[in-house]
């Protein structure tokens, strides 16, 4: 995992990780976070320099453990590059006293989830178990760190330099817009600095390393005192202590560590430069100032002057370009702070045939708006509040926790730093911002990157000039892998590491207390009482969504939950975006294809104000009507860059193929351009007229707030809110007649998305969980068949999985991956008879490893009150008994190997399609050898091509 992947994981789980925070008033009567909090933590160092920290978190029977090395791609040098992206996948393969393929299997067998990411300036290893499991993932970890080196043979560097250059084919260069980040880099950073090559490296360096080289980086970085271990959770510490020092405390120092220097970047003029995209179906303009790196004052001011340029209705950047000339959809611009550097960067993708001279020029115009126009103290305390639902949130996760208190420690020497931060950013005024601004901004050199869609250099930059980029490596991962077994000498340990640890007793689970009412206006309401932070989170559902468009105009619904969020009767679309964020609260609307979900997150202490403005969102629409075509254009430009996407095509088209063209669950809920375009606003009123009824809703509340507090408040709902019965329309579905195969053609594809199933059961079907344990070797974990051969033993792909999707209505069984482009065939095939041996029966360990992985991983499921939400939302929705989770504990439990094979008989069925979209020309032919006839062939929108011609 990359670092981009890695921190968007991050920041969707949590912005900032804190303690309890004392709330003063300000004039304008808001609460605002002040910065006296304190997260509890013990901080320690072995002999060895390992530094340890603890958390202790008693709330759920789980534990976090992290490790982050201090080491990331500006460890490297150039010329050998990706290397701290390589280990990080090497990491999880073997190491002396772990057998092959084994570490995630342990992990997943005690109930626990595991991962790890690479950034610029680290690496992080992390798993959350239940706390009976500590011992083990201490074991785990301490052998990777300890006695890697003995299993670091060239097989398996062959091995994981394939999977890292698949990889690298399904991230960028089979991506739209896969390489800005390369050139941006190359024109920012100057030769040799650690920021000027990708961390994910380049496939000519990692096929030039050499297993020495590997090594000899291993040996340099991945020391004890080059590392932090963080412990959160409910653990005994005094024995966490024995434990560590046992098994980490023999591990040998690496060579004294220098700490990176600061290595500021200027320009001195700007750089214009341009790159063709393979895939961008629209423009691309970047525009990006070198700045500073992490934890310096003005780093605080300008992640403020990003938010204040780009985000929300009042800002410059969305004034100008999205409002006012109608050059984008969105805007957005950030500081990226990192550890030796840093930069400030304006990225626009722009609606097609829009030239980027013109962007460029908006993007200016809009900086002087800035400057003229100005912004108050209460544009700044609005992003502030927002801050404090934020860190609460990020409390809800021993996993967070952990991260953050190990990057505290590794880059800012002290864990208690996580306070100093939050005061920091609150701390910023606006003469920092406006200095931030004309030290770093104005009138500044800058890097622009235009990329543009194949053949419409038109569109560039003016004064640009054409950027070279790596060509893809599309080779056979096979090729020449005769590779000799390299023998490497055990690295010594005092006691035998070979014997796993016990586990403890299984800690005892409990279903949280659900209750559940009915509210006067015949919506169902129900809730959880959870008093560990001061937040409430709360949704709306209402059944239909998609299904209830009218017919020829689907996207119907998804238009609406973006209007009803553009404003109210009584607020404009900046007074309702204002009125959110004076409360620091989360509110948004989305629709898929059953629902329409209107969902808030907030402070307990502001949970009346909140659902106020949830209220009138509901049950007031504005119908703006230049909002209202504003949405429509970008929902066409959405539409329209769904194209580039290998997978969403895939997607797209599979649906089309099982469900059938004329189903409305075989179509995109954003809907087709044509039927877009024909959607009017009295369509969305009429919609609103028919369907937006009490009694398809479903009201699920999770927080600090009891069954009586929330039925009271939800009273004025309930008086307001009324409507007739609402028919759900039927839905006629057909099986899967034979096997067929499909073709999409992607031209110059790196990779190809394999996609190969049928139309399965319904979620509300007497043996979908049933189902679902079957499938769990198959393809439902990292362990699975598939995953184990396509990418472990095959390396052709970052990952294969299958499962079942069913809901409401019948769900596809899908079996997926995107694989290198030179294995298509060879892929399908694999998958093709995976499955039908499959249906032969598993082994029994393969079920206990099954039973044990579903079973106990129950100990995870209650941590967050995201995870209480969704299981509040699938009780109602699927009428599900209030223990159903114990329910499906039983069904795995009570598993049989005779089951299971009646069951992958009975659910993997010989009818199946098959879907491959890649490159067709290369690709095509071959696939005739599968024995399921000549590939028909598909367009991008799932209609037969005439090949007449």
């Amino acid at each position: 995992m990359t670092r981009k992947l890695l921190l968007g994981l991050f920041l969707l789980l949590t912005l900032l990780l804190i303690g309890a925070c004392s709330q003063n008033t300000h004039d304008q009567g808001r609460q605002s976070t002040q910065a006296s909090f304190k997260l509890d933590f013990e901080k320690y160092t072995l002999d060895n320099g390992l530094g340890v920290v603890f958390h202790e978190d008693k709330s759920d029977p789980i534990v976090a453990v992290s490790i982050l090395f201090h080491v990331g791609s500006n460890r490297e040098v150039e010329g050998r590059t990706g290397f701290a992206h390589l280990f990080e996948h090497m990491l999880f393969q073997e190491s002396q006293h772990v057998p092959q393929d084994q570490f995630f299997k342990m992990i997943q067998e005690v109930g626990g989830t595991l991962n790890g990411g690479t950034w610029e300036d680290g690496t992080i290893y992390f798993e959350v178990v239940p706390k009976n499991a500590l011992e083990r993932v201490l074991w785990l970890e301490s052998d990777r760190m300890g006695w890697l080196l003995s299993t670091v043979t060239d097989e398996a560097f062959a091995n994981q330099k394939a999977v890292v250059k698949n990889e690298k084919r399904q991230r960028v260069d089979n991506q739209p817009y896969g390489h800005t980040n390369y050139v941006v880099h190359k024109n920012l950073y100057p030769e040799g600095h650690p920021y000027s090559w990708q961390v994910i490296g380049s496939f000519e360096d990692l096929q030039n390393a050499t297993l020495e080289d590997i090594r000899n980086f291993f040996t340099t970085w991945y020391g004890p005192n080059n590392a932090t271990l963080v412990i959160a959770g409910d653990f005994d510490k005094e024995q966490t202590k024995t434990w560590i020092e046992k098994y980490f405390g023999e591990i040998k120092p690496a060579a004294p560590i220098e700490e990176p220097k600061t290595q500021r970047v200027t320009l001195s003029e700007t750089k214009r430069v341009f790159h063709e995209d393979n895939f961008a179906k629209s423009p691309e303009l970047n525009m990006v100032f070198p700045t500073l790196e992490q934890y310096e004052k003005d780093a605080y001011a300008l992640d403020m002057l990003a938010l204040l340029l780009a985000q929300g209705k009042k800002a410059p950047l969305y004034k100008v370009l999205v409002e006012e000339r109608k050059l984008a959809p969105s805007v957005s611009a950030n500081q990226d702070s990192l550890e030796v550097a840093g930069h400030f960067g304006v990225r626009i993708r722009a609606f097609p045939n829009v030239k980027l001279t013109d962007v460029e020029q908006a993007i200016l115009d809009s900086f002087r708006k800035f400057e003229e126009d100005g912004f108050t103290d209460q544009d700044m305390d609005r992003f502030k509040a927002s801050v404090e639902t934020s860190f609460y949130n990020g409390l809800t996760s021993v996993f967070t926790k952990a991260f953050q208190l190990s990057q505290y420690n590794e880059y800012a020497g002290d864990p208690g730093f996580i306070e100093q931060d939050l005061k920091n950013s609150l701390a910023v005024t606006k003469e920092d911002v406006m200095r931030v601004y004309n030290a770093y901004i104005k009138d500044k050199p800058y890097v622009l990157t235009s990329f543009v869609p194949k053949g419409s250099t038109d569109l560039v930059a003016k004064d640009s000039a054409r950027f070279p980029v790596d060509e893809n490596d599309t080779s056979d991962p096979n090729a020449g892998r005769e590779i000799a077994k390299t023998e490497i000498e055990p690295i010594p340990t005092s006691f035998d590491r070979s014997v796993p640890p016990p586990l403890g007793a299984d800690p005892a689970v409990s279903v949280p207390d659900i209750w559940r009412t009915e509210l006067a206006n015949g919506a169902k309401a129900l809730g959880i009482e959870h008093n560990e932070l001061p937040l409430v989170t709360m949704s709306i559902v209402l059944r239909g969504g998609k299904l209830l468009d009218p017919a020829g105009k689907i996207g119907v619904a998804n238009l609406m939950s973006d209007i009803m969020m553009e404003g109210t009767k009584n607020k404009t679309p900046i007074e309702l975006e204002e009125a959110i964020n004076d409360l620091g609260a989360r509110i948004r609307m989305f629709t898929d294809s059953e629902t329409i979900t209107l969902e808030a997150n907030m402070l307990r202490s502001r949970f009346d104000k909140a659902l106020a403005l949830v209220e009138e969102i509901l049950l007031e629409p504005r119908w703006d009507d230049k909002e209202f075509e504003r949405i429509k254009q970008e929902t066409l430009e959405n539409i329209n860059r769904r194209k580039a996407s290998a997978r969403s095509v895939a997607s797209d088209v599979f649906n089309r193929l099982v469900y059938g063209a004329d189903n409305p669950l075989g179509q995109p809920t954003i809907g087709s351009p044509e039927a877009v375009e024909s959607i009017t606003m009295a369509d969305l009123k009429d919609y609103y007229q028919r369907n937006f009824s009490p009694h398809v809703a479903s009201i699920s509340i999770v927080g600090a707030i009891t069954q009586a507090e929330a039925v009271e408040a939800l009273g004025t709902l309930a008086e307001k809110w009324s409507g007739e019965p609402v028919a759900m329309p039927e839905i006629a579905m057909n099986d899967t007649p034979s096997s067929q195969l499909f073709f999409v053609d992607i031209p110059k594809a790196a990779q190809s998305e394999l996609r190969v199933g049928y139309l399965g059961p319904a979620y509300s079907d007497a043996e979908y969980y049933d189902a679902t344990v079957m499938n769990y070797k198959l393809g439902g974990s990292f362990n699975s068949v598939l995953n184990m051969i396509l990418r472990e033993e095959k390396g052709y792909t970052y990952g294969a999985r299958s499962g079942f999707s069913g809901s409401l209505h019948r769900g596809p069984f899908l079996a997926s991956s995107a694989v290198v482009s030179s294995a298509t065939y060879d892929s399908t095939r694999i998958i093709k008879e995976e499955i039908a041996k499959y249906k032969q029966g598993v082994s029994e360990e393969d079920l206990a490893f099954t039973k044990n992985s579903l079973v106990k991983s129950n100990a995870r499921r209650f941590e967050t009150q995201r995870a209480l939400l969704n299981m509040l939302e699938q009780i109602s929705l699927m009428d599900l008994p209030n223990d159903y989770i114990k329910r499906q504990e039983e069904v795995a439990r009570n598993m049989t190997l005779e089951r299971h094979r009646e069951l992958a008989q009975k659910y993997l069925p010989d009818n199946m399609v098959y879907l491959v979209v890649g490159d067709a020309e290369t690709q095509m032919a071959p696939l005739e050898k599968l024995g399921l006839g000549a590939p028909v062939q598909l367009n991008a929108k799932g209609e037969k091509l005439d090949m007449s011609n």
